[in-house]
């Protein structure tokens, strides 16, 4: 540790290497005492009508908004002129991060057909479905970053898939409500016309432009000066918020376990998460992209916001805790395949 590092610095650095089996730790408590994150999800702090729906303030969503206000606040905005540089690599970056994950969904509906459980089924193709559409995660930058991937191009994934979300998140919530069925249909068309969009609008979109620019305003030395206190905020909020939206659906995993139903649905998430960082390579070569470009691809497109999915999942489809599970898998699985292919591909 040298001079410069405070000890706020220093727990940051730790949390952030251990933060997966922190994250581990909260779905563990999640499933034994759900009591407390089941308060967190019903508190009603009020709602105001907007554009003649209703915006319901809730804990998930704030805490939802705090963290992408804070991911904006981290956007240099001197990074922002370098994005356009490759435009085709960009806009490749965005189709592929919704193309990918769409045939692979569409696959997985074919070959689920014979499923001996079809309610099993609709519930693993719409969590996936919430997987798909999210933006890409800003947990992204920085997994390329430590990689020495091109951070202009990740913070541009990132930036392009949110900004574009209110188009991109309903067509593949549409499209994956034509290969489901019964309740599960209705609830995807339903919140693809009208539900995600407003919530992606008022909780993901307004905060992160919020947050980009608050930093102009304030200064980009003001900023830097808290950010490892910003930060620890972040990690407080983003456990607080996985053990909240786990409270849901774990419980009733653990105290009703179906083997068949989770392993199958472990290892199509697996498959999902691995098919993502693989599209992200491939989409490189097809651009001839350089190492770094390579880096930045593989962890935009390996790596979706399933913290929104999640917020959304338990808030529009309550009635579906199970369509959890698959969101919540992914959290996890993203974050260990992206610590595989850090070290066998990129540190090699």
């Amino acid at each position: 540790m040298t001079s410069a590092t405070t000890p706020v610095e220093v727990i940051v650095h730790f949390i952030h290497r251990h933060f997966i089996w922190i994250i581990v730790s909260s779905y563990i408590v999640a499933a034994v005492l759900p009591g407390f994150g089941l308060w967190i999800r019903n508190l009603n702090l009020g709602s105001v009508t907007v554009f003649q729906g209703k915006l319901v303030f809730s804990l998930p969503p704030i805490m939802l908004a705090s963290l992408l206000f804070n991911a904006g606040l981290g956007v240099r905005t001197a990074e922002l002129k370098h994005m356009l540089r490759k435009p085709l690599v960009l806009l490749g970056g965005v189709f592929g991060n919704v193309a990918a994950p769409m045939a692979f969904i569409m696959a997985v509906s074919f070959a689920m057909r014979f499923w001996h459980n079809p309610e099993e089924v609709q519930q693993i193709l719409v969590g996936l479905a919430l997987v798909a559409s999210m933006p890409i995660a800003g947990a992204s930058t920085a997994w390329s970053q430590n990689a020495n991937g091109n951070l202009a191009l990740s913070l541009g994934l990132v930036l392009a898939t949110t900004l574009l979300s209110p188009l991109l998140t309903p067509m593949v919530l549409h499209a994956v409500g034509f290969v489901t069925t019964g309740d599960y249909s209705d609830d995807l068309h339903e919140l693809a016309a009208d539900g995600a969009v407003s919530f992606l609008g008022a909780w993901v979109i307004l905060p992160s432009l919020l947050g980009i620019l608050a930093r102009w305003v304030v200064g980009e030395h003001r900023i830097t000066a808290v950010m490892p206190y910003l930060k620890l905020i972040n990690f407080g909020v983003l456990v607080l918020l996985n053990y909240s939206n786990a409270s849901l659906a774990l419980p009733t995993a653990l105290s009703q376990p179906d083997p068949d139903f989770l392993a199958v649905m472990l290892a199509i998430v697996i498959a999902l998460c691995i098919v993502a960082f693989a599209s992200g390579y491939l989409l490189a070569r097809v651009f001839h992209s350089d190492h770094k470009e390579t880096v930045s691809l593989m962890f935009g497109l390996g790596m979706n916001n399933n913290g929104t999915g999640l917020v959304i999942a338990s808030m529009a489809l309550a009635d579906h805790p199970q369509v959890m599970l698959p969101i919540i898998f992914y959290n996890l699985v993203q974050h260990l395949v992206a610590s595989t292919v850090d070290i066998a591909v990129f540190r090699r």
